[in-house]
């Protein structure tokens, strides 16, 4: 089999392969200015779009199954979306509700790939055990979220161990603690109707942070993703259920569950 008809093979759909040139051309020439501009950071997480890019195809491959042409481009776009516009063009800060929006896609597309997984074993002939459409759902769900929490681990060990802040901070006006408890009884202390923040230093030089708020270290950030995840994953949740029950019928499941290869010999 030649190399173009190896692709054909994996881009049957004329949109699929436009959205795919399309970005990966985009990202090719960011790549390029990027190396020009000695920006390296830039360079590596575009040399990394690239290869993200390509792993439905190597995954398709591999595992022998068909993926659908709109979970295809949607992969292709939350790539795009996640590390180009939302890394390197600060997407996550300028455009609100970015994070959570992406977040939200990923709980939905996390739980279509643990649906599929377990689904696809359902219906081999090699296994002896029929799940019910019910335990396939939140199998699903379980899936997202575990998928979900690694990746808030992984977020927290990236700003913990390397300085970074993947976990966004947020800035409130109200503190809730009982570290603040003189009397050490463990009793809440609330501190309302705060405005800015002043950083004292080790040398006795203080530094108004100008914030309008209290800097929340990561942790409103962290559970609104985990939240958000949960939504994605339930509503996928609900539509793979109704899937088997109607025995893989679904305007909208068929759309986003990958199915096992068929060979051409059975075809015919």
């Amino acid at each position: 089999m030649t190399r173009e008809r190896k692709e054909n093979r994996f881009y049957k759909n004329k949109t699929t392969l436009a959205v795919y040139l399309v970005l990966r051309a985009l990202i090719i020439f960011i790549l390029v200015r990027a190396v020009l501009r000695r920006e390296y950071q830039s360079v590596f997480l575009c040399a990394l779009s690239l290869v993200l890019m390509i792993m439905p195809c190597i995954i398709s491959r591999r595992l022998k199954i068909v993926l659908p042409d709109t979970l295809e481009i949607v992969i292709l776009l939350f790539i795009f979306a996640a590390e180009i516009l939302g890394e390197l063009n600060s997407f996550y800060v300028r455009v609100p509700h970015w994070d959570t929006m992406l977040h939200t896609i990923n709980g939905f597309l996390c739980a279509a790939i643990g649906f599929a997984l377990v689904d696809m074993m359902n219906r081999n002939d090699q296994f002896t055990f029929q799940l019910s459409p019910l335990y396939l759902a939140i199998v699903s769900f379980c899936f997202s979220m575990t998928v979900g929490v690694l990746w808030e681990f992984f977020e927290f060990s990236g700003d913990y161990f390397l300085g970074m802040d993947m976990q966004k901070d947020t800035i409130v006006n109200a503190i809730h603690s009982v570290n603040l408890d003189p009397t050490l009884t463990n009793t809440v202390v609330h501190i309302r109707d705060i405005a800015d923040v002043i950083v004292v230093h080790t040398d006795g030089t203080q530094q108004a942070l100008g914030l309008g708020g209290y800097l929340d270290i990561g942790i409103i950030d962290t559970m609104k993703d985990l939240f958000v995840n949960f939504i994605g994953a339930v509503v996928f949740s609900f539509i793979g259920y109704f899937y088997v029950k109607k025995k893989g019928q679904g305007k909208v499941a068929h759309r986003f569950i990958p199915k096992v290869e068929v060979p051409e010999e059975q075809q015919e």
